[in-house]
């Protein structure tokens, strides 16, 4: 079996992805390598697939409890026996799974890193012979990485204990230096490396200004209905929020952290995989680690605090490569929050120093006046030679005026009291508050005081932070965060430096309609591919409770477009839909079949019924599967007796389980075949030669099935 035959076979692909080949093939020759692939690029294919070639197990190394659930639910649907080692699991459970490895039955074993170091763990292993580990989010090993677990740096031991084992180290981001750390750590020096393209293009990216994020969300929700989506918050508390507030609007939604119940964690989570919930509110630190292909968008309701975790939670949207879109609210307040957490942390000042230029590049993605694709791919050295169109700033650019007054009035503003007022002081003074501590500090007694009473609060902080991030003003996060002028600052006072600021635009939402306006009129095949497409959603949805499975491991939502696009008819075209491999084709094949053909032949015969490639096979098929004869399908078809045949041999070869043989009587068709072999015919040759050296006393109908049924020999 090759790489190829596994691929088709087991996961219903055609052709591999850019670089799963070369990555494989790097695997299976015993060699080291890291593999640097975005969310959804299909890292998992890279060695799952070389797991069904090696002689031994494959053992995954994966921090991930929920991550590893789902992946042996998905391979177990296809065929790849798998099992997970973790703590979610019972004591018995785990000797089952581990005499099941001794006997050779399971090709990857999923486990923790604590599991992986545990007392005797290793003896173990050496007992059932692993012939390649795999170590899933690999960045957790590096200090310099977004999500560092100290459990991972005692990964290195296994070169050492087991020296002749490739190791394949994968991870969705990681820069330069956590790159070479990770090579390090893993005692992997030689390893090769691959480095995948980190453009997602069926991702819409899209920045809003973070107020009225509420309104904001359930106007988005809205738009969506029933597609599953994250919102990712900063703490517990806001997750828990957020979530009643989408009950309360009529939304499913849950909230999921570390903090829960550990039982009812694992069941919120099962049932957003099911599609049983819309929307999960989760914490960014806790992340989510579901291998869920149909999530249709993701929404950051905090200023995450780099640009790794940033790209690799948005990368849970769109997995299956359908089109998917993604919104980050962006605040003051929140670079604000950020700052203070690191400058609170423990972490060495080396450490804190990279975490808060890692919130600068966060911050300047969330600020781009320019193509946000381009500015997101070059954080991972990686270029792109044309705008994206699939971002806010291409598809509604940012329109700029001339802000200089509304900047002298600010930087005015900060003189005149002295270099001590921060963000919210200095709006109530530029507005013109009344507030008692602006008050009581004779705020109001200078002379910008109530100056700019026209610009709202919330477009001011817009402007601020505009100013503070292009370098017009600094600020003292030290000592209450207070502004601060610089020499740009004295520029902009004296007039020397005109200072372009945006105007950032509201959340636009499709207005109602005033009045009803007619239904759009569906053409004959628009109609017929909704009905297809919610006919096989049923039968998924049947399916996944029967096989307690999330409806995705049944077939995935790429699969689905591609049926309702395609509409397979026989065996040989349904195994040629992407997802489509031996396993599935066994237990989902004749089931799927049944309700695209019944879909096809519900179609009126006449009239203006949307083409559908070879249903008249498929109503000679029903005929025949009736038990009519042939001459009775011509009848009852209005076809002649010879294209019924036609009909029969193509279905035949087309993979249905038909027999011609019986069909014909058996001396006649040896005189008829007897001839053929004696003129040198083939099955497919043209025949009128044969009708003629038959003296033509034979119906061609009864030619063509004998040549037809000789085939079957």
């Amino acid at each position: 079996m090759t790489k190829e035959d596994v691929l088709k076979q087991y996961f219903g692909y055609s052709r591999f992805r850019p670089l799963q080949a070369e990555i494989i093939d790097t695997v299976l020759a015993g060699r080291d390598a890291l593999v640097i692939m975005p969310t959804g690029g299909g890292k998992s294919i890279c060695f799952q697939t070389p797991a069904m070639l090696l002689p031994g197990m494959t053992v995954v190394v994966s921090p991930l409890i929920a991550l590893m659930q789902d992946q042996v639910r998905a391979l177990d649907a296809v065929g790849i026996p798998a099992a997970f080692l973790n703590s979610s699991i019972t004591y018995k459970q785990q000797e089952a799974v581990s005499e099941a490895c001794m006997q050779g039955k399971i090709r990857l074993l999923y486990v923790s890193p604590e599991k992986l170091l545990s007392q005797g763990f290793f003896s173990f292993l050496e007992a059932v012979k692993v012939s390649l580990f795999a170590v899933d989010e690999s960045h957790c090993i590096s200090f310099w990485g977004h999500d560092f677990r100290p459990e991972y740096t005692q990964l290195h031991t296994l070169k050492s204990r087991f020296p002749g084992v490739p190791v394949l180290a994968l991870t969705a981001t990681a820069d330069k230096l956590t790159r070479s750390d990770i090579l390090r750590q893993l005692a992997i020096p030689d390893a090769q490396v691959f480095l995948a393209s980190f453009d997602r293009p069926n991702l819409s990216l899209q920045v809003l200004p973070g107020r009225n994020r509420i309104k904001t969300i359930l106007e988005f929700v809205r738009q969506r209905p029933g597609q599953p989506g994250i919102i990712y918050c900063l703490s517990r508390a806001s997750t828990e929020d957020l979530a009643a507030k989408l009950v309360q609007d009529g939304i499913s939604a849950r909230h999921y952290h570390a903090g829960m119940d550990a039982a009812y964690r694992r069941a919120t989570q099962d049932a957003f995989t099911r599609d049983q919930i819309q929307v999960m509110t989760a914490t960014i630190a806790f992340g989510m680690g579901i291998d869920k292909p149909n999530i249709r968008w993701i929404i950051h309701y905090n200023l995450p605090g780099n640009v790794e975790s940033y790209y690799q939670e948005i990368g849970r949207a769109g997995r299956d490569g359908l089109p998917s879109d993604t919104l980050l609210f962006y605040s003051f307040g929140d670079v604000i929050t950020r700052r203070t957490l690191i400058a609170d942390s423990a972490l060495e000042p080396e450490l804190k120093e990279l975490q808060e230029a890692k919130l600068d590049r966060m911050r300047q993605y969330a600020e781009a006046a320019i193509c946000r694709r381009r500015v997101l791919l070059s954080y991972f050295n990686e270029s792109l030679d044309r705008d994206c169109g699939n971002c806010d700033v291409c598809t509604h650019p940012p329109q700029r005026f001339d802000g200089t007054i509304l900047a002298q009035k600010a930087l005015s503003a900060i003189a005149r009291t002295q270099e001590q007022v921060a963000m919210g002081m200095l709006t109530d003074i530029l507005r013109g508050s009344r507030n008692q501590q602006l008050l009581k500090l004779g705020y109001d007694q200078i002379k910008t005081f109530g100056t700019a009473r026209e610009i709202r609060e919330a477009d001011w902080i817009d402007y601020l932070l505009q100013m503070l991030n292009s370098g017009l003003v600094d600020i003292a996060y030290d000592q209450g965060h207070a502004f601060r002028l610089n020499a740009a600052s004295l520029e902009v006072l004296r007039g020397q430096r005109t200072v372009m600021l945006v105007k950032h635009e509201a959340y636009q939402t499709p207005e109602p309609r005033k009045k009803a306006e007619p239904a759009v009129e569906l053409t004959p095949a628009q109609r017929f591919a909704a009905g297809l497409e919610t006919r096989l959603r049923t039968l998924r949805t049947r399916l996944a409770a029967e096989w307690n499975v999330p409806a995705y491991v049944v077939f995935n939502d790429a699969t689905l477009a591609e049926l309702t696009a395609k509409k397979p008819l026989t065996r040989k075209q349904l195994a040629e839909i992407s997802g489509m491999g031996q396993e599935r084709m066994a237990r989902l094949g004749q089931l799927l079949l049944d309700e695209l053909r019944e879909a096809a032949l519900a179609e009126p015969a006449e009239g203006p019924a949307p083409a559908i490639r070879h249903r008249t096979y498929i109503q000679t098929l029903a005929a025949f599967r009736k038990g009519a004869s042939l001459e009775e399908i011509a009848l009852e078809r209005k076809l002649s007796a010879s294209t019924i045949v036609n009909h029969l041999a193509w279905l035949r070869d087309e993979g249905e389980p038909i027999r011609l043989t019986p069909l014909i009587d058996a001396g006649l068709r040896e005189r008829i075949l007897n001839t053929a072999k004696r003129l040198k015919m083939k099955p497919s040759d043209p025949i009128r030669p044969l009708f003629e050296a038959l003296e033509e006393e034979i119906p061609f109908d009864q030619l063509r099935l004998a040549l037809a049924s000789w085939e079957e020999e």
